[in-house]
Formats: structure tokens, sequence, C-alpha cells
């Protein structure tokens, strides 16, 4: 049962003064003793009585006061002890779990902070020694040499251009332009476009994850008729991303499929693109979309795998909820498999 409110105790403050005084007063009448005695000892009373009440709503206030003001200097590990039951204890446990909110913020941006510092400076470094070479005159400015800089470049743009991408969808500003269009021929153009990049990127030199040439993609969209309503860009992204991921750890000579059924619910899709490589175990499923995440469980095959940025999953997870949809690993007897359930058009009232 829960304990007398604040309000309650209050209420009986109120209550107790008035029956002190009043129970005084009669033993006045009865004693013959001067009122002026009554009404001192009234009074005292009353003070004693509130004084406790005060102390007792006070002093978790005071306590309260200082954890805040702790939090407002940026120091995350001061806590409100919860050791009351009333509307103070309520306030206590919020009190306690913004800061367990705003120390794990703090603790993903100093994260973030320097993921990011070495993210970058990977790429800055290689690009530097490859211009050092060439003015100290150890390397000439031939096409292999430019070849490698431009590498590191196209590097450091897709890390840039996805940590913009990040910090849109943070920041709530990636408007959703929903239309319906056929699955078949999206997927068909998605899985063209990877090929395509993949080739290009091979006939370069260049590095990155879709290098690998020898993973055969495959789609299986049933019905072939099949239409969703969805943000076309916002899908190619987490398509794309999906892709690039089971590319990443497919074994040589391996296959990624993407599959595509109506859902459960009138109007949904799911999505699932399936691998051959190492999977993923149960345990680690829950970290697969946090930013940063290399896996390090799935060791990558293959020339193409470079480790990433560990940022595509995080995007693909942030894309599929501004949909509405899920995104998560699902049972597979071999390799790695991600199920998307996207929702279905909203139904108008009729």
């Amino acid at each position: 049962m829960r304990p007398f409110s604040i309000k309650t105790k209050l209420g009986a403050l109120v209550v107790i003064s008035v029956l002190i005084t009043t129970g005084l007063s009669m033993i006045a009448v009865h004693t013959k003793t001067e009122l002026r005695f009554i009404t001192v000892f009234s009074m005292i009373a009353t003070l004693l009585i509130t004084q406790f009440v005060a102390h007792s709503l006070t002093a978790p206030l005071d306590e309260m006061n200082a954890v805040a003001r702790s939090i407002s200097h940026g120091d995350y590990t001061r806590r409100v002890r919860e050791n009351r039951r009333d509307e103070l204890g309520d306030l206590a446990q919020t009190i306690n779990v913004m800061a367990d909110e705003l120390e794990a913020q703090d603790a993903q941006r100093k994260e973030l902070v320097a993921n990011v510092s070495h993210e970058l400076r990977t790429p800055i470094a290689g690009l530097r020694a490859v211009l050092e070479n060439v003015v100290d005159g150890i390397a000439e400015a031939d096409p292999e040499t430019m070849r490698t800089a431009l590498k590191q470049t196209e590097r450091l743009g897709r890390l840039v251009e996805t940590l913009l991408d990040l910090s849109r969808l943070d920041n709530g500003v990636v408007p959703l332009r929903k239309r319906r269009f056929e699955v078949w021929p999206y997927l068909s153009g998605v899985l063209k476009e990877a090929n395509m990049v993949s080739s290009a990127r091979a006939t370069m030199g260049s590095g990155g994850s879709h290098t690998r040439t020898d993973v055969h993609l495959h789609l299986d969209v049933c019905p072939p008729e099949l239409t969703v309503h969805a943000d076309p860009e916002r899908i190619h992204q987490v398509v794309a991303n999906l892709i690039d991921n089971a590319v990443k750890h497919s074994p040589p000579h391996g296959r990624v499929t993407v599959k595509a059924r109506r859902g459960t619910q009138p109007d949904s899709l799911e999505l699932e693109v399936l691998d051959e490589g190492p999977g993923i175990p149960r345990s680690e499923w829950h970290r697969v979309f946090e930013r940063f995440n290399r896996g390090a469980v799935r060791r990558p095959h293959g020339p193409g795998s470079d480790g990433g940025t560990g940022l595509g999953l995080a995007i693909a997870r942030w894309a599929v909820d501004l949909h509405g949809g899920r995104i998560g690993v699902a049972e597979s007897e071999r390799g790695c498999r991600i199920l998307i359930t996207l929702p279905g058009e909203p139904s108008l009232p009729s």
C-alpha cells in the first residue's frame, strides 16, 4: 500500500493543529487556566509539528537541487536517494532516470567523437603520405599514385556523407517523400547499381566494401507485381547498406539474396537480405545496428572487406524507423538474415 501523499500529510498537519488547540482550550476551561498560556502552548506544539513535516519535505528537495546543479555542470554520476514512496520519491526516480539517459548520451557522444576522429585520421593520413611522397620525389605523380590518392579521398568523402546522413536523421530534418512504386523493378535497379559500382571501383583499384565482384546478387520478389508505399530514396539507403554489409561478409563466390514478400498486415511489406557468411551469434543481435559497431565476431572475407565504418546498418535502422517499420536479425540456417517490415499506407476513414 502506498504511504501518505504530501497533500495528505499537510492536511493531517492542519487537523492535528486544530485538535491540539481544541484540546488545550477544553483543558483551560476545566482547569481555569488563562487563555494566553494555552495560546502559547498551542503555538509551540504547532510549530514543532510543522518543523518536523517541513524538514521531511525540504531535506529531499535540497538533495534534488544539489544533484540537479551537478548534472547542469556536466556531472552525470550523481543520483538522488530513492528512499521515499510519495510524490518526492517519484520525482527522485524521474531525476535519476534523466541522469541515466544523459550519462548514456554523453558516453555515446564521446564514443562518437573518438570513432569519427579515428575514421577521419586514417584516410587523411593515407592521402598525406601519398602527397608527401610525390612532393619529396619518392613517388611519381603517375596514374597509379593518383588512383591511390583518389581511393583515400573517396573513402573520406563516403564517411563525411554518411555522417551527414546520420546528423540529418538525428535532427529529424529528413522528410519522407512516400509514394507507391513497384518493388521488382525498383530492387532490380538497386542490385544493378550495386554491381556497377562494384565493377567500377574494382577497375579503378579503389577500396571499399563493394570491390567484391565475385559475390552473386540474387533477387526474389513474390508476387512479381508487388508494390509498396514508401520513400524510394530512404529504402534505397536501407537495401544498399544491407547489401554492402552482406557482400562484405560473404565467402569467395558467395551469394547474397534479397527477398520481398507481402507482410502479415494489410499493404505491408517484408524485405529480407540473406548472405552465406559466418552469421551473427544471438548474443550480438542487439548490437548489430549500433553506430560504429564493426561486428568483430563476423570475420570479413575476400579482398573487398575493409571493415567499413560501422555506420551503414545504423543508417538502415534509422531509415526503417522513419517509416514506422521494424528491422532486426532473424533466425537463419546459414549466414546472416536481416528482416525488415514496412507498414502499409494508412487507410482513409470512410
